[in-house]
């Protein structure tokens, strides 16, 4: 029998959706733990100035004032307060913390998005190098493995790709950011006619290729090599090579991506960015990068940082559920308790039934689809 009154969106069949986001969060932070990251709690008030490196496109807020007028928000992210929380305490660095709560934000009307959503990940920081990447989608690919999910496709981008081949044509400024704004828009028109004069350039077969880099890795790796040596290029391309092979290496059956036309997922991150996805999910199921410069924002020193984060929801549902055994209610008297303890400890998937009589307890069985078990029966 299905339990009517469970709120919409349940698996009642199976457990409600929280219970399966707790077991989801639960495996995460344990996984958190094992590689040695600790837990970091920030609160879900925070001023609205430490969202200000947000897209605010993206990351609309819900505003309120405090009894001193001062703007809050309700948090739409978790980095930036973790950021926050790093600059304020003096913490001394390198550490690797593990979060877990919620986000919430504005979301447009009919766009079929929820205003509350689920995070959980990590940041590294003050680690300096590529290995700290590494351990990101480490943790980002074995957390989806945890949950049965095997067919992740790994989009891998770079923050600076974009900005550092722009810097190296000979185009006034207001004509490079006309460029990138098309680029990011795929406004191919407008783009075209911008490049009209580096046609004959160098540069000119690669940038007439460039809106449509992104999808297989090899691909666009071979479309590079038509663009003159750049040397501030070749770390940037040197990264991202390596990083899909430590991927293939440790998880072969994953396919990678790689994407050079679009814009950072944040306006903060200044090295590579990863987001992980299935086919059969609307979203991200994981999303992260690099943001060496964004406690700078809050402190006047530069510090490495990088960090993922996974959409709970998301994984909720995409993660196989497998059916449960019909939870048993054990009815008994109250001078029957040390009884119906020791019913518990042997009957699998047990609970207390606390209703003061048999025939409650009968209806809450049968509207929660449970065995009911009777200790009074043998008095």
């Amino acid at each position: 029998m299905k339990n009517k009154n469970l709120p919409s969106g349940t698996r009642d069949e199976f457990g409600s959706e929280a219970e399966i986001k707790e077991t989801i969060e639960n495996k995460l932070f344990k996984t958190f733990r094992q590689r040695g990251f600790r837990k970091l709690t920030t609160p879900v008030l925070e001023y609205s100035d430490v969202f200000q490196p947000l897209n605010a496109e993206n990351y609309r807020s819900y505003q309120l004032l405090d009894d001193q007028g001062e703007s809050l928000v309700l948090r739409p992210d978790l980095t930036l307060p973790v950021a926050r929380v790093m600059s304020t305490t003096g913490i001394e660095l390198p550490v690797k913390w593990y979060y877990g709560g919620d986000v919430f934000r504005v979301k447009k009307q009919l766009s079929g998005g929820y205003n509350q959503l689920t995070q959980a990940g990590i940041e590294i920081v003050g680690y300096k190098g590529i290995k700290a990447d590494w351990e990101c989608l480490e943790i980002a690919l074995t957390g989806c493995q945890k949950m049965a999910i095997d067919d992740v496709t790994i989009e891998l981008s770079h923050a600076k790709f974009v900005d550092t081949l722009i810097d190296q044509l000979a185009l006034p400024k207001p004509t490079k950011d006309s460029i990138k704004t098309a680029l990011f828009e795929k406004n191919l028109s407008k783009y075209d006619q911008l490049l009209r004069p580096l046609e004959k350039t160098a540069f000119g077969h690669f940038l007439s290729e460039w809106p449509w880099l992104f999808g297989s890795f090899d691909e666009v790796m071979t479309a590079l090599e038509t663009l003159p040596e750049v040397e501030v290029l070749q770390p940037i391309i040197n990264d991202l090579q390596a990083t899909k092979q430590f991927i293939k290496g440790l998880f072969p059956k994953e396919n990678v991506t790689l994407d050079l036309s679009i814009p950072s997922p944040q306006t903060y991150y200044t090295g590579m960015a990863f987001r992980g996805f299935t086919e059969k999910s609307a979203g991200y199921l994981f999303s992260g990068g690099r943001y060496d410069d964004l406690l700078t924002n809050f402190q006047n020193v530069k510090t490495a940082a990088v960090g993922v984060a996974f959409d709970v929801d998301a994984l909720v549902e995409r993660t196989p559920v497998s059916p449960s055994q019909p939870k048993t209610l054990v009815f008994f008297d109250t001078d029957q308790w040390d009884e119906a303890e020791k019913a518990l400890k042997t009957i699998p998937n047990s609970t207390l039934c606390l209703t003061s009589s048999l025939d409650a307890a009968k209806k809450l069985a049968a509207g929660t689809n449970s065995r009911l078990i009777d200790l009074t029966e043998s008095r």
